[in-house]
């Protein structure tokens, strides 16, 4: 099977932060999650297909507003229609207000926030072989 991964990272806003003390709700990893999934599928398929379910979600630390969040996923098993995943979610800088208000540490080692397995699903009919587009192809689509 070729290995299917992706990787995103962002910086948790202010309005991201859902309850007191600037933590982030915990939902807010889910959506990134999603992203990374359906990155997985084009990649995969062509396709960004659906999530259908969850298998097993894990909140181990907190987030705030503005950590760096990098979530991780890749594809562990393929099947007629259904890509299995797993994901995980890590803390890698954090803010740093005792020492002044744009002050930040990149961790030495990421703090793991979630992990998460799942399933998605790209119908058959619309399952094609990825398409690689070179820059000189660009104004023909």
């Amino acid at each position: 099977m070729e290995k299917y991964t992706s990787t995103i990272r962002l910086r948790m806003s202010s309005q991201d932060a859902h309850y007191g003390g600037n933590l982030v709700d915990g939902a807010h990893m889910l959506a990134l999650f999603g992203d990374v999934a359906t990155e997985l599928l084009i990649m995969c398929d062509g396709d960004e297909g659906l999530f259908k379910a969850y298998d097993m979600v894990e909140f181990i630390a907190p987030v705030y507003a503005g950590d760096y969040i990098e979530a991780y996923g890749e594809i562990t098993a393929i099947g007629n229609s259904s890509r299995k995943m797993s994901f995980e979610a890590r803390k890698v800088i954090i803010p740093r207000p005792d020492i002044n208000d744009s002050a930040c540490d990149v961790l030495e080692e990421p703090i793991v926030v979630c992990r998460a397995t799942g399933t998605c699903v790209v119908p058959k009919d619309k399952q094609r072989n990825l398409r690689v587009v070179k820059p000189s192809e660009l104004k023909k689509l």
